[in-house]
Order: C-alpha cells, then sequence, then structure tokens
C-alpha cells in the first residue's frame, strides 16, 4: 500500500486550501546559458519569454510565480526569460512569442500555449498537466466514443470519467492532478460537452462538474447477470475537488458488502483509508438471508462513493440489536456511537448520510483555510535568505545538530587532545555561516562512520574560541597551524607535525575518502614482491572499494640513502590523495631491471594507467621539486574534467583548450565522442612544445551537466555540439571558440592555435570578473544607530569625544598596558577605534 500513502500525501498537497497559498518566492529568471542546461537536460519546463510588460503581462507573470511550487510536484520547472537582457534565438525574436507560453519536454519544444487559456493558477497547472498526459487521459465528444473506450477497458482497467464545462478550471484542475497519480491505475476519460451528456443525464447547458466511476474491470458483484455493453457507474455525490476525488476513489476500491457476526456497536469504525466514512448496518435473519443479501447489495451500490454497507447475521449470540430495529448507521468517525433506526424508505438513510458528509466536508474545510493562514502568517515573518545553502540551513533550524560524536576542541584541550591521538580531524567553523553549519552536518555523518578507529573527528567553534582559529598560543606549546581565515576548513593534525589543509570537496564521501587515504602510512615499507603487488592492485580499506588511487614507489638502495627523506617528505604532503610506497635493498634493485631504472628512482602508478607501464624519475635535490614532478607525472595528459577536479586543473594556472561534448544516445553518438577526444589526444601528442603552455581537456555534458552552465556563460549562448574553446589564458580574460563549421581535427585545431597566439582570430567572449557580492545589501548597523540614537558615539561633538576618551583611559589602563606587553616593537599612530575580527 506504499502507493497509497504517496498519493494521499500528494494529493492533499494539492488540496483546495494549498492551492490557495501565495507563493512566496520569487518567479525564476533564467539566463540564456540557464535556460539551454535545462533544455538539453531533458527536464521539463514551462517558460514564458518576457518582451515588454503590459498590466496584462504583469497579472500572468504574477500567477505564473504562483503556480511554480504546483508544477514543480510533477517534475516541471516554471520560469521566465528576460528577452530583454537575454538573447534566446526564436523565442525572442518572432512577434508571436510575447502573447505564448511554452512547455518543453525531452530536449525540444512540446507544446504553446497562448496566454488567454493560462490566465491564472488553475489554468497554468490544468493546462500543462493536460498536454503531459495527453497519452493517459482521452477525450471523448461522443455517445459511440464512450461506448468504444468501454469496451477497450473491459476486464483490464476501471475508468474514472470527468465532466468540466470548461477547461482550465479548479475542477479541471483537479482531474488532472488526480490523473497524475492514479493514471496507471484506472483510465481517465475527460468531456466538456457533446451528446455524450445525454447518456450520463446531464443537462448540456450545465456548468456543474461531474464525475462517474465506470466499473468496468471486475463485474462481480451484481445481483443480476450484466449482459449490457455498459459498463455500470457510480456518481460521484461531492462537489468536485482533488480531496474530495481521491476519497472517492479509494471508496470505489472498498468492498460492496462486509458481513459479521458482531452487533454494531462492537464493529470497528473503518479503518484506513475509509476512517472518514460513514458505516450503514443493515441486519439479516437465516430464513431470509439471500434475501437480505440481495437487499443490501442494493442499498450497497446506491450508497457507493458516501458510506459503507455492513450485513449483520442476526443468528449470532454477539448481537444484542433489539428486534424492533432493521438498521443503524455511525456518521462521526470521531465517535463510536451507534445509532438504530427501523427503516421504512432507503431514501430517509440515503438523506442521512449525504447530510452528514456535507457537514463534515465544510468543517474540514474551515480547519484547512485556518491553518493555510498561519502558514502564509509564518513565512512572511521572515524574509528572502541569500542563497540555497542558507535555506537548507533555516529548514532544519530547529533540528538540534547531535554532536556526540566529535570532540569539542577547545583554547585548553587543543594540545592534550592532539597529543593523544595518532590523527585528529579537526573542522574550523562558524555557527552564524551558513555553508558551515551546513557542511557540519556531513561531517558528523562521517564522524559516526569512523566511530570506533583511531581517528580522532574534531571540532572548533571559531565565534567562541577565537584566540585558537587566530593560532595564538595558550602555553609555552607553539600552534600546528596558521590563522584559520576562512571558513569552514578542515585540518588533519598529528603529533609533532605541522597540520595538513584538507582542501576537496565538502562532502561526506570525498572527506571520508581522503581520511581513510590519510590515515595511511606514508610511505608505506614494502618488503616483498606480495607486498608490493598488494600495494598496486589491492584497495586499504573495503570502504574504499571501487575507488582507484594514484600510486607512488620510491626505489632506494638502503633507508639510509640522502634520497629516502626527500621522498618520505613528499609522500607525507601527498597523503590524503596518494598512496606511497617504499621499497629498498634487493627488492628495489630487481624492480629497477625489470622496468630498465637506474636508482634511486621514483615510479608514478596513475589511476587513468595500468600498473605495468609506470611513469618513472629521478630523485630530485628537494622534496619541493620532487613533489611538483610527481603532480606533473599523476596529470592525465587529456584528463575529463568534473566538478570535483576543476579546482586543481584550474590551480595549474594554465590556458584551458576546452572540449564539450553532448550525452550519447546511442552507440553511434559514443563513437563519434570518442572520436573527437582521440583527435584531441592527437593535438597534445602532435604539438607538445606549443601545447606546453596549453591544458587540453574536455567535459562530458551527460556526466557533468554544470558544463552547460559553463558553456553558455562563456559564449552568451548555448553553441551546438560538440564545440572546441580556449579560455582562462594568463594573458587576459579572452574567450576564443573553434569553428563550428569546421571538423575537429589535431591539424586544424593546432593551426587555430597558431591564428589565437598570432593575434589573427577574434575572441568570441570575455570572462566576467570573479567577484561574487552577496545577494542584498548589508544593514549599516552603525548608521541606524546613529539615527535611532542621537546620543551615540557619531552624533557626538570633538570635545565630547575626548572626554569619553579620557575617562576609558582612567578606568582601562591596566587593560592597555597589558595589551601593549605583547608587542615587540612601539606601534607608531596607534588608533585606539581600530579592531580586527577573525
Amino acid at each position: 500500500m506504499w502507493w497509497l500513502c504517496i498519493a494521499v500525501f500528494l494529493l492533499w498537497m494539492r488540496s483546495g486550501g494549498c492551492t490557495e497559498k501565495a507563493n512566496t518566492s520569487d518567479l525564476i529568471e533564467y539566463t540564456a546559458a540557464d535556460f539551454y542546461e535545462k533544455l538539453h537536460s531533458g527536464k521539463m519546463m514551462f517558460i514564458y519569454f518576457e518582451h515588454q510588460v503590459s498590466p496584462t503581462i504583469s497579472l500572468f507573470l504574477v500567477e505564473l510565480e504562483k503556480s511554480a511550487d504546483a508544477l514543480q510536484d510533477y517534475g516541471v520547472l516554471v520560469g521566465k526569460v528576460n528577452c530583454n537582457k537575454e538573447l534566446v534565438h526564436t523565442y525572442c525574436t518572432e512577434e508571436r512569442m510575447p502573447h505564448t507560453a511554452f512547455l518543453f519536454r525531452g530536449g525540444k519544444e512540446f507544446l504553446g500555449f497562448d496566454l488567454d487559456t493560462v490566465f491564472d493558477i488553475n489554468s497554468i497547472v490544468s493546462e500543462v498537466l493536460f498536454a503531459i498526459l495527453r497519452e493517459e487521459v482521452k477525450y471523448v465528444h461522443t455517445d459511440s466514443d464512450l461506448l468504444a473506450m468501454e469496451k477497450a477497458a473491459r476486464g483490464k482497467k476501471d475508468i474514472v470519467l470527468g465532466y468540466v464545462s470548461s477547461l482550465g478550471t479548479q475542477e479541471h484542475r483537479s482531474i488532472m492532478e488526480t490523473a497524475y497519480v492514479y493514471g496507471t491505475k484506472y483510465q481517465f476519460i475527460l468531456i466538456t460537452g457533446g451528446p455524450v451528456l445525454k447518456h450520463l443525464g446531464v443537462n448540456e447547458f450545465t456548468h456543474s462538474s461531474r464525475v462517474w466511476f465506470l466499473h468496468c474491470r471486475d463485474r462481480s458483484g451484481f445481483t443480476t447477470p450484466m449482459t449490457s455493453e455498459r459498463c455500470p457507474l457510480t456518481l460521484m455525490r461531492k462537489p468536485l475537488s482533488t480531496l474530495s476525488l481521491h476519497s472517492f476513489l479509494q471508496l470505489m476500491e472498498a468492498p460492496l458488502v462486509s458481513e459479521v457476526y458482531d452487533d454494531p456497536s462492537s464493529v470497528q469504525p473503518p479503518q484506513f483509508p475509509y476512517q472518514q466514512t460513514p458505516q450503514v448496518f443493515l441486519f439479516s435473519r437465516p430464513a431470509t438471508e439471500h434475501l437480505d443479501r440481495d437487499t443490501a447489495t442494493t442499498l450497497a451500490w446506491r450508497l457507493r462513493g458516501l458510506a459503507l454497507l455492513v450485513l449483520v447475521h442476526r443468528q449470532s449470540p454477539a448481537v444484542k440489536t433489539p428486534e424492533e430495529y432493521n438498521a443503524a448507521y455511525r456518521l462521526n468517525e470521531k465517535s463510536s456511537e451507534v445509532d438504530y433506526l427501523t427503516l421504512h424508505d432507503l431514501d430517509e438513510l440515503m438523506d442521512l448520510v449525504a447530510n452528514q458528509e456535507k457537514e463534515e466536508e465544510d468543517d474540514e474545510e474551515e480547519e484547512e483555510d485556518k491553518g493555510v493562514v498561519e502558514d502564509e502568517e509564518e513565512d512572511s515573518r521572515f524574509g528572502k535568505l541569500d542563497d540555497e545553502v542558507a535555506a537548507s540551513v533555516y529548514e532544519i533550524r530547529g533540528d538540534m545538530t547531535d554532536m556526540d560524536s566529535i570532540t569539542q576542541l577547545t583554547s585548553d584541550n587543543f594540545h592534550t587532545a592532539v597529543a593523544q591521538s595518532s590523527l585528529t580531524v579537526a573542522l574550523f567553523y562558524l555557527r552564524w555561516d551558513a555553508v558551515s553549519m551546513a557542511f557540519l552536518n556531513s561531517f558528523i555523518e562521517v564522524a559516526e562512520r569512523l566511530a570506533g578507529s583511531s581517528v580522532q573527528m574534531s571540532a572548533v567553534d571559531c565565534g567562541e574560541w577565537t584566540d585558537l582559529c587566530a593560532a595564538q598560543p595558550s602555553s609555552s606549546l607553539p600552534m600546528p597551524f596558521q590563522p584559520i581565515t576562512s571558513f569552514p576548513s578542515v585540518l588533519l593534525l598529528r603529533p609533532k607535525e605541522t597540520a595538513q589543509h584538507y582542501r576537496g570537496m565538502l562532502g561526506i564521501e570525498a572527506l571520508h575518502r581522503f581520511i581513510m587515504m590519510s590515515h595511511q602510512a606514508a610511505p608505506v615499507l614494502l618488503s616483498t614482491q606480495e607486498e608490493v603487488t598488494s600495494f598496486l592492485q589491492d584497495v586499504a580499506h573495503t570502504e574504499l572499494a571501487g575507488y582507484k588511487p594514484d600510486r607512488v614507489l620510491g626505489l632506494f638502495k638502503t633507508q639510509a640513502h640522502t634520497g629516502v627523506s626527500l621522498f618520505t617528505e613528499a609522500a607525507k604532503a601527498l597523503r590524503g590523495e596518494v598512496l606511497t610506497g617504499l621499497l629498498t635493498d634487493g627488492l628495489a634493485e630487481k624492480w629497477a631491471a625489470e622496468h630498465t631504472a637506474d636508482l634511486p628512482a621514483v615510479f608514478v602508478f596513475p589511476s587513468w594507467r595500468t600498473h605495468t607501464h609506470p611513469s618513472s624519475l629521478p630523485v630530485s635535490t628537494s622534496a619541493d621539486e620532487l613533489l611538483s614532478h610527481i603532480n606533473t607525472a599523476l596529470l592525465h595528459p587529456l584528463p575529463e574534467l568534473t566538478v570535483e577536479n576543476l579546482p586543481s586543473f584550474l590551480s595549474l594556472g594554465k590556458a584551458l583548450l576546452l572540449l564539450f561534448v553532448g550525452e550519447e544516445e546511442d552507440e553511434i553518438g559514443r563513437r563519434q565522442n570518442q572520436a573527437l577526444v582521440e583527435e584531441m589526444r592527437g593535438v597534445v601528442e602532435s604539438g607538445p612544445e606549443r601545447m606546453e603552455r596549453y591544458l587540453a581537456c574536455w567535459i562530458h555534458l551527460g556526466r557533468t551537466p554544470a558544463g552547460m552552465s559553463v558553456l553558455g556563460s562563456y559564449l552568451g549562448s548555448m553553441p551546438p555540439l560538440p564545440a572546441l574553446v580556449l579560455t582562462h589564458l594568463p594573458s587576459g580574460d579572452e574567450i576564443y571558440q573553434y569553428s563550428a563549421n569546421t571538423p575537429i581535427t589535431a591539424p586544424s585545431v593546432l593551426q587555430w592555435l597558431q591564428r589565437v597566439e598570432e593575434g589573427t582570430e577574434s575572441p568570441a567572449g570575455i570572462l566576467g570578473d570573479d567577484n561574487w557580492p552577496p545577494a542584498v545589501d548589508f544593514y549599516d548597523f552603525l548608521k541606524i544607530m546613529d539615527e535611532q540614537e542621537p546620543d551615540s558615539a557619531q552624533q557626538q561633538t570633538p570635545d565630547d569625544e575626548e572626554d569619553v576618551e579620557d575617562v576609558n583611559v582612567e578606568e582601562h589602563v591596566g587593560v592597555k598596558e597589558t595589551t601593549n606587553s605583547f608587542s615587540t616593537s612601539p606601534t607608531p599612530n596607534n588608533n585606539p577605534k581600530t579592531h580586527t575580527e577573525l
């Protein structure tokens, strides 16, 4: 019944009360790059391309904003593109576009909607879902069309038949939302008029919406053989809404007649999902049992969708109801009280049940409306948040973070805690920083994974322990790190060693992997061939299964060789990212001979190459130089850029010769992309001197969709794929695009690079600045205080300020002397108003 719970939740979210709730978030405005990124990702989008804003357009945009949350539940992104700022070809140029909104699906335009048909939230949601469900929701006009649908569904599916007087109404929306949830279970049919209404007994000019349930799947339960071609139908008697339609469909699945041998007062009220439904009891005697069952079935069909019918067998000794009563009912699910009556007319019971249902429905709507008002007041109490990270932290603000799995470091216990553990991982964070608090939860989850290991996970609240985060020594022991200036920061601390900064992704998997690899010895001393083989092929921990790290081996004649200390220093710098091993004596000589290398030597085994063909490096004269050579050898000649590795490649300071390829739809597309990558490899191999200044790389937009935003921002719009660009030049911010009409071949690309270097190629764009300003202006709190408190410091005269300064000197002279005692040299022009913040 899991699907039932999902359906209840989704339909409740779309119920009448919720649909009236205003959307307090701004309508998303997409740039051209954003639009093409979403388009090529295949996501469904409902987009309006804004030109000039008239009063009519303004009203439409308000309703479009309201519909964003509703359509998001169905996987549809809603937004607009401002054609005055962003030029999207076709949609920002044709005259009909200002009066049309577009639905995109599967990377292309799916349908256009005239603004006259999508004028409010109900019409937008209903029309968009109607378009999406065009294969699931059929439209019929004549009785013969309906008959054909019934014949096709007989024995397979029941039919939900909905009538609305016009499309785009609240009732139309309710049917479409329900069809989205139940479309695979029932066949939905929509009618808006025509001859078919006569068969259903509806006046063609009526404006009241109706829903019928056609019992085509299971014909059992009828008292007489069903010889008609038509499926029996049940009319939904309640006014049409999403919730009432959902409840109606649930009742259609309930047993037609239930039989019990207990007194009605002992029978349990209806359980989920029928707990909102009245119960009607009829009594049966053994002598008339067959007739009573037929009567119960007949009445049950009349009550279908309104109440559940229970047939009580009087012959049971548990039945204590007096003989004078032949019927009973329980109307309120909140009470187990049963009322008894002597039934003379079935219509009396029908009216009784119908009136009670209407009263309960009115009470529920009143409660829902009250709850919506309270939610809106709560939402309006808070302003918009700066970004998605801040929003996510705000949403979980009520959850208490469980920090039992990590050690709280302070100025008092820092040195003791670090000395007691072979590896301490410390998170330096600020409680008012959204990124810090978001990452804190990930950090705690990593700590829980490492529970029971020798790794000590710890945290420092830099808002409280400012001296510790500023690396100010609280004792004679020096701090093993420089002052923390960015938050959050993660340091790996070992006794009597300088701290190691973690510079990877702020995610659970990346941090956990880095810690597990850092926990290995650096380097690992390997003394047998089996240990070397295991080092090169096996993973050190089961948690790293599936991850293939880079590996480096140092080969020396003896452990006393001077190069061993240099290699060890480089190995420690590579902890967390590269596994390092050390071979000495005869085993080192054997390996060197097999790979035709002279000792001492360093073998580099990149993860992208098999371990049988390592790169051989000589031992440098310094650890930094050796580390540089190792990093160069580990670099892929043509790497695939991802979100995770992009920062490390940008840090190289080289210009990017970047190839963008799209997602392959079939084997042919895969081969084409592979051929393009091979051509780029040919560029690297055929011009090694010229390519030394460039980093040739590529992005697969299927595996890294963020690349679409990058490409769009480079060129201002999304070009056809594949696309080759040259960017991040050390000499300037120009971006060059390889001609889309020229095949990408190694000789052509080298010639194009030559033209760029000679200055004969025109740039296709300019890199934007790296400035990332805050989303909103900061409050000038001092200015506000000056306006509210005329006697504040800024309002005082110079004479007043001198008096205040004199008083401060008298009162705090001891403090000033103490502060000055820390200075190693006089500080001229010491300004008492200046201060520093962490």
